[in-house]
């Protein structure tokens, strides 16, 4: 099968849209335009070069006339030395400038490279970056791994526009459930990833249940028809430095019991209690 993908520059107001034919899958993916304030702040600072430019340039040209009317001799350092300053400084100013410009520019593009379209949370690549970065420093953590549960069926009886829908919803609970600096990714499908740096068992299992009550308030009514969401949660918690793949691994276990419990629930293992467990 083949996915061709192509990009639009515009606002977010709907969902990408899929189409098929003869030449395959196809998907269209708006990129969010630059915001008004972005560009209002882009225009402010293009008109401050400009300005600043032609304030030097006359001012450096005043000054040259003052001296050659009053017949001054103008000394060799002035000419050798200020003058080219004054006369380089639009252009270097301008160079800054454009230099910002650049730099917001690449922030952007990093920004769009690591973020999930969908949900607007970090994509896999990135999550896995930068939680095994947070899993290098010593104190406690832990790693949580959101699966909806039947998502299937949400595709299946309303359609994939609505299953998008749902979890985009349930992602901003994620969002809204865990504290600044935590770090949320969408792992794939209707799979997320949270990991929470300096947190330890009793937070982590209060911000686990928080998600998973929050998920189950969701109003999601697709077409009128009262739909139930929830989630099933996976946690991992370590007392210190632990390897991100031991505690990915072991968060992966618990949804796997979550899920085979009856879905609907946190189940939770700290990483020294199943290693004893593995050993024996």
């Amino acid at each position: 099968m083949r996915v061709n993908l192509w990009a639009t520059c515009g606002e977010l107001s709907e969902p990408p849209r899929r189409t098929g034919g003869n030449r395959g899958n196809v998907m269209q993916i708006a990129i969010p335009a630059p915001s008004k304030e972005a560009r209002r702040i882009a225009r402010t600072k293009a008109a401050q070069a400009t300005i600043v430019s032609f304030l030097v340039s006359e001012l450096a040209t005043f000054l040259i006339s003052i001296a050659f009317n009053l017949n001054a001799d103008l000394p060799a350092y002035l000419v050798a030395g200020i003058l080219p300053i004054c006369l380089a400084a639009p252009g270097s100013y301008w160079q800054f400038i454009r230099h910002e410009q650049l730099k917001d520019a690449y922030r952007q593009l990093d920004l769009l490279a690591s973020t999930d379209w969908l949900t607007q949370c970090l994509n896999r690549r990135a999550f896995t970056k930068a939680a095994t970065a947070g899993t290098l420093s010593d104190g406690p953590g832990a790693l949580m791994v959101i699966d909806a549960d039947s998502f299937k069926s949400i595709n299946d009886l309303f359609g994939h526009d609505q299953g998008d829908d749902a979890l985009r919803n349930i992602a901003q609970v994620i969002r809204q459930s865990v504290r600044e600096g935590d770090l949320v990714g969408r792992l794939g499908g209707e799979e997320f990833g949270i990991f929470l740096p300096d947190a330890g068992p009793g937070l982590v299992q209060a911000i686990a249940e928080r998600i998973r009550e929050g998920v189950l308030d969701i109003p999601f009514a697709p077409g009128n028809a009262p739909h139930r969401l929830s989630v099933s949660v996976g946690v991992a918690t370590c007392a210190t430095q632990t390897p991100f793949a031991e505690l990915f691994r072991l968060a992966d276990q618990q949804l796997y019991s979550a899920k085979q419990a009856g879905r609907n629930r946190v189940v939770t293992a700290p990483v020294e209690t199943s290693a004893a467990a593995f050993a024996a």
